[in-house]
């Protein structure tokens, strides 16, 4: 059983982050990843001061890990199963359980993020015209034939949002009764926004692969430069529920300035918790983490007390 003072799950770049912290500071640290997630699926790296957008997700994320290794933080390609409590007071401890192998840690930081939960085909290809993050990639279509699947609230939203960027814009519905209220539906009303009720009956693309066109169950083809899916999120909050973290009703891990979760020794940070899901965002609150379980763990200096 090989013992860590920080054992972080999960290798986006809020939990990157809270690792480069935590090792510089002294405290020896792991990285447990199963691999992928939504940074990782990143064609272009958007928001990123520094980074240029030719750089991929799965670049970004491999150059971070050598980093990180260099520094001397363990990096484990494996799956948690559980996460078991040893010792809820101080001196605090966690068995960490994967597929193969048990580790024991004073901290955990969860860094598991969210998916975004996608349409029914057909669609373009993710990144090539199929987008979800509209703070991340509105930019790319300013003047641009852009369109929102959807037919909740958010993606009414989106596709008013959207016209900051372009003046059009198309709300998909694909087949679907809207399901935002009266107020929203008066709000969109008033905006210049084609409501499209067909569903998608064939996707067209470019010679490089990026979105052209969609062939509507009416026949009708409409071009679009790409768009945005709006159906929701899936958090991946199986491990934060097991160890008994306290939840908002999304999903998502509720944690204190310093992110610290409901439970003792357990920080979440990144798409996992409430917040702007962006990179810049994930990367401050890792920092933020990783000095937090710093300053709890160091020897020096001793807590004075009085004679």
């Amino acid at each position: 059983m090989t013992v860590y003072d920080v054992i972080v799950i999960g290798g986006g770049p809020g939990g990157l982050s809270s690792a480069m912290y935590t090792v510089r500071l002294g405290l020896q640290t792991a990285i447990i990843n199963r691999g992928g997630g939504r940074a990782a699926m990143m064609r272009n790296t958007h928001n990123v001061i520094g980074v240029l957008e030719s750089v991929s997700g799965n670049e970004y994320i491999a150059t971070s890990i050598e980093q990180l290794q260099n520094y001397g933080v363990t990096y484990l390609k494996e799956f948690v199963t559980s996460i078991t409590p040893i010792s809820t007071t101080e001196p605090i401890s966690f068995q960490v359980q994967t597929e193969s192998t048990n580790y024991t840690t004073r901290r955990i930081v969860l860094a598991t993020g969210f998916k975004d939960v996608p349409p029914k085909p057909p669609l373009p290809r993710i990144g090539r015209g199929l987008h979800y993050c509209l703070h991340c990639d509105a930019h790319m279509f300013k003047n641009r034939s852009t369109y929102v699947m959807g037919h909740g609230p958010s993606a009414a939203h989106v596709a008013m949002t959207l016209l900051n960027f372009t003046d059009e814009v198309d709300l998909l519905l694909r087949g679907e009764r809207p399901t935002w209220n009266d107020n929203v539906g008066r709000q969109l009303q008033s905006h210049p926004i084609d409501i499209i009720e067909e569903n998608i009956l064939s996707v067209e693309n470019n010679s490089d692969g990026w979105l052209e066109a969609f062939i509507f169950e009416d026949g009708i083809r409409r071009e679009y430069h790409g768009g945005f899916a709006m159906y929701g999120s899936e958090y991946n909050n199986a491990l934060a529920l097991e160890l008994g973290c306290a939840l908002d009703n999304k999903g998502q891990v509720k944690v204190n300035k310093n992110g610290l979760t409901s439970v003792s020794g357990v920080y979440a940070v990144g798409d996992l918790t409430p917040g702007h899901k962006q990179i810049p965002v994930a990367i401050g609150e890792g920092a933020n983490t990783g000095i937090a379980i710093y300053l709890e763990l160091r020897e020096f200096p001793k807590k004075f007390t009085p004679s």
